[in-house]
């Protein structure tokens, strides 16, 4: 049967972020996506002004519908949580719906260089902890990565201990997988590869164009797919990361905007299907 992922997302009509980035590409990759919208918005937050819709409320009915039906999925990913009230939901959303061989993917989206976003705070940081105890895989970026293990950030001059020791904390709770993304290395963007069992890797790709919206629910949503389709977790993770590049490198040939995304439909077909 084909396999199923079930993400946890916001969706934004225009913008390419969230669901809007995650049901194409996990699509494209042979899996079925089956969202579960946390809120609406006309275009993503990048711009200064947006309709936004806050779906809370209607996302236990939503998920009810489901459990009559008796839906099980190969695959749970989860986004942008913005509240202490959805993520209760979606913690229990897995334990309501992962079976033996369900793999679950927590982007961990809290903020970027070094800031958390607005609608964060200790709180809701504390709760994000607690969901990626339920995780197999975890893909935060640097500064996600520091506040979930509470060490300082820095812009540059990491050594491969302090990033293992952070790795090793996370998966201490759960995750037998995790990938640090964004960290900078001169003219390059590594992720450091961390999985229990084997030696640490990093996976360093060329900068390409500047900072782009959606890029990390590009990356993760290639893990995504690749974890139920039984690909290597290191393989993976080179693979998003190339991928990420080519669909930057496109959008900066045909003059995309950074707050459009990155204009990954173009490339689509070079991301393989292993």
């Amino acid at each position: 049967m084909q396999k199923k992922i079930a993400v946890i997302n916001d969706i934004a009509g225009f913008g390419r972020c969230a669901i809007s980035v995650a049901l194409p590409v996990i699509s494209y990759l042979g899996v079925q996506c089956c969202p579960v919208p946390t809120s609406i918005f006309s275009n993503n937050t990048a711009y200064p002004d947006y309709f936004y819709d806050d779906y809370t409320d209607r996302m236990q009915e939503y998920i009810d519908q489901w459990k009559k039906i008796g839906l099980r999925f190969d695959g749970i990913a989860t986004g942008f949580l913005g509240s202490v009230r959805q993520m209760r939901i979606v913690r229990d959303f897995i334990r309501d719906f992962r079976g033996k061989n369900t793999k679950v993917i927590v982007d961990p989206i809290m903020g970027d260089q070094g800031r958390l976003y607005v609608t964060y705070n200790d709180e809701l940081c504390g709760e994000m902890k607690r969901l990626t105890e339920l995780a197999d895989i975890v893909t935060p970026n640097l500064t996600e990565c520091c506040k979930l293990t509470d060490v300082s950030y820095k812009s540059e001059g990491w050594h491969e201990d302090e990033l293992r020791h952070m790795a090793e904390m996370l998966a201490a709770r759960g995750p037998k997988c995790v990938v640090i993304t964004g960290i900078e290395q001169g003219g390059y963007i590594a992720n450091y590869v961390y999985e229990q069992g084997r030696a640490p890797q990093w996976v360093r790709t060329r900068k390409a164009g500047t900072q782009r919206c959606g890029t990390g629910d590009v990356f993760s949503s290639v893990i995504a797919a690749d974890s139920v389709n039984g690909v290597p977790f290191d393989k993976s993770v080179r693979k998003a990361a190339d991928f990420v590049k080519k669909c930057i490198v496109k959008s900066v040939e045909l003059d995309i905007p950074p707050n459009d995304g990155v204009c990954f439909e173009e490339v689509l077909y070079r991301l393989k299907r292993d």
